[in-house]
């Protein structure tokens, strides 16, 4: 069994350097076409389903994977972005932002730490890796969500797991 994994398509909050957890936004015209790039890349894959993240940025990325490649999509809230909450939105370089991000157990004002978002992505893992044995599943979602898949497969120190980075429209691969 085989799980790959890719972040959505540019948005105009990476663009901007915006933190967007929740925050609901579209694709650019730039990610529209990054994620036909990564559909017809994926053409080649043997891929049984797409789970994706219902959020519009994973969900059209999904569908435009999806219609080539011909692979049916599920949505799982459990994909979806860390809940940055009040800071959703804020630029990056917001005072104290780099600090409480790299806090495991820091819950942003109406939003959620970090351990909880490890706490469902993992669940969601080992739900996949029994309900569907055999079969070879992409997951479309974030960048938050991607680092934490990665740090499911492999054995990292907190600097490599903040320094874990997957740009938007690249596909990794894991074998469950």
């Amino acid at each position: 069994m085989r799980l790959y994994v890719a972040r959505h398509g540019q948005t105009q909050y990476n663009l901007e350097k915006r933190i967007c957890g929740r925050a609901d936004v579209a694709l650019t015209n730039r990610g529209v076409l990054q994620a036909e790039e990564l559909a017809q890349k994926l053409i080649g894959y043997s891929i049984d389903l797409i789970i994706s993240s219902p959020l519009q940025r994973a969900k059209k990325t999904a569908e435009i994977v999806g219609e080539k490649t011909g692979a049916p999509i599920i949505y799982e809230d459990r994909l979806a972005e860390r809940d940055y909450g009040k800071t959703d939105g804020t630029y990056e370089g917001t005072p104290g932002f780099t600090h409480t991000f790299q806090q495991f157990g820091y819950q942003y004002p109406d939003g959620e730490t970090l351990l909880q978002v490890v706490q469902r992505v993992y669940n969601l893992i080992d739900e996949i890796k029994y309900k569907y044995e055999n079969k070879n599943i992409l997951l479309i979602s974030h960048g938050g969500v991607c680092r934490v898949i990665n740090s499911y497969f492999n054995s990292l120190s907190n600097d490599e797991f903040f320094d874990f980075f997957l740009e938007n429209c690249k596909v990794l691969e894991y074998e469950l």
